[in-house]
């Protein structure tokens, strides 16, 4: 079963799934139970008392403790565990407007909400979830030996240390107990460095970040079946290598440093499949078609059969439940690469064969299975409607497949088209002349690209005989808008010519 995940998050993400902050109770909802708390983001983050876990008293009083004395850091191992709050109280008993609470991200902000909070402290590493406050040991359903469930929970009960809960994950199974104590010690590591952050800092304040996105997904995804991870930034593929290194050092050879002129997404055609896979309407087999909206409280996807050729032997109901079985194909993907949680409604051709339907739904099951995400699958209903519900952390994949003008910018007025080579040209020129410029590197599309290098003397080459062939090269970047350009210099820095001064000078 292969993978396929797209994950895109910007350097400058903040408030990510496993930050711990230190908070200010700002307001008090007793009609929702729940507390509003000042973490720094623009919207204060929502806390439900179902979140605070049973042992939030243990945890508030180990915080005013480091508050109390801001030169001593507390132990949790040699602290007595306070009793559990009760199941069904209040969250005015439990907290204050103003208090401080230590909480940890458990949904990153969505849409107009802000980030959804949760008072159950963990760190995740790759076999292990260490819990402070908690005492007990837990382990994956998922490994179906209870023989080995038993070894496991008998090997990290007798390593964890005192008041700290632990979880085993899937990927633990027939480890040796120096893998789980390795990785057991640098979680408890990790707790410990976090605590003069919250002695020293002024809130709101981070107190434990997460793992940066890529090393949290290989943490959860990777396993010995991976044969390459491609890379184009230096200081990641030293992250990535140092993580492989540690977790399966044997492996850390498929770690390669992509340095390609191409752009790497372009390199192993992923442009592409973005381009042809994120659009409202997506194409899967036979000319049969979804078409996927979005709203604020749920998707809806619809499975069309288009134009497909029907077999007239088959009959209706054998066509239908043919497509309906590749779009349930389909659309399991596109949950997982567009990462579509909260509530989606699939719109099926109708079928009125039970038989089928429950095949469906069997089908859609299997194929779910895989998903990392938790969800809930209900049967079709009458209308042929199929209702899941999957897991929502963070906000869906949306990556637009449209392609704005990037030479009338919007307003629909452009110079000649067939005047383009002429433009890049002159500005080629005014690089190599003016600026000066020693080499440089020109993106455009891929067509644009075909034009200038077609034939044995190209207009490409007649660029560099006369302006230098060791000057510069040509890219094509399938990012590109059809008549849009980008000169970048040799440290791959943008060289802006848009508009710069007008053509032919």
């Amino acid at each position: 079963m292969f993978n396929v995940e797209l994950q895109k998050e910007g350097s400058d993400a903040l408030f990510s799934v496993g930050n711990i902050y230190a908070g200010k109770v700002k307001k008090l909802m007793p009609g929702l139970n729940a507390a509003f708390v000042d973490i720094g983001y623009k919207k204060d983050a929502f806390l439900h008392y179902l979140d605070l876990g049973a042992q939030y008293k243990s945890i508030d009083r180990f915080h005013r403790q480091a508050l109390a004395d801001r030169k001593k850091q507390p132990s949790i191992s040699k602290m007595k565990l306070e009793p559990d709050i009760d199941k069904d109280g209040s969250i005015s008993d439990v907290l204050k407007v103003g208090q401080e609470v230590l909480v940890q991200v458990a949904k990153e902000p969505i849409s107009t909400k802000g980030p959804r909070l949760t008072a159950e402290l963990s760190l995740a590493g790759r076999y292990l979830i260490l819990i402070p406050f908690y005492n007990k040991v837990s382990v994956s359903q998922k490994i179906k030996s209870k023989e080995e469930r038993d070894r496991l929970k008998q090997l990290v009960q007798s390593i964890k240390p005192k008041n700290f809960g632990v979880i085993v994950r899937t990927v633990a199974e027939d480890k040796k107990v120096i893998d789980l104590d390795s990785e057991l010690k640098t979680l408890v590591k990790r707790w410990e460095e976090s605590l003069p952050k919250i002695q020293k800092n002024k809130l709101p304040s981070l107190v434990h970040e997460e793992r940066g996105r890529v090393v949290g997904l290989l943490r959860d995804v990777f396993n010995p079946t991976f044969q390459a991870i491609h890379v184009n930034d230096k200081d990641t593929y030293h992250q990535i290598k140092d993580y492989i290194s540690l977790i399966e050092p044997a492996k850390k050879d498929i770690v390669k440093l992509y340095e390609g002129e191409l752009t790497i997404f372009d390199n192993f055609a992923v442009t592409k499949q973005i381009k042809a896979l994120f659009g409202k309407t997506v194409t899967f087999r036979n000319g049969a078609y979804l078409i996927i909206e979005h709203t604020e409280a749920l998707h809806v996807i619809d499975v069309n059969s288009g134009n497909r050729s029907k077999n007239p032997e088959a009959g209706q109901e054998n066509n239908a439940f043919e497509v309906n079985s590749a779009a349930a194909e389909e659309i399991t993907r596109q949950l997982r690469l567009r990462d579509m949680g909260g509530i989606i409604v699939i719109d099926f051709i109708d079928m009125s064969d039970g038989e089928h339907r429950n095949q469906l739904l069997s089908k859609v099951q299997e194929l779910m299975a895989h998903d990392r995400a938790k969800h809930n699958i209900l049967p079709l209903s009458k209308f042929g409607l199929m209702q899941i519900t999957r897991q929502r952390v963070r906000p869906e994949m949306e990556i637009s497949t449209t392609e704005d003008c990037p030479t009338c910018f919007g307003d629909g007025k452009m110079r000649p088209s067939i005047l383009f080579t002429d433009t890049l040209r002159s500005k080629i020129s005014y690089i190599v002349n003016k600026l000066k410029v020693k080499k440089f590197t020109l993106h455009v599309h891929p067509y644009v690209a075909a034009f200038i290098n077609q034939g044995i003397i190209s207009l490409g080459l007649k660029w560099k005989w006369r302006y230098g062939l060791g000057k510069f090269k040509i890219i094509p970047n399938q990012n590109l808008a059809y008549l849009e350009y980008h000169f970048y210099d040799e440290n791959k820095e943008e060289i802006d010519m848009k508009e710069k001064y007008e053509m032919g000078l």
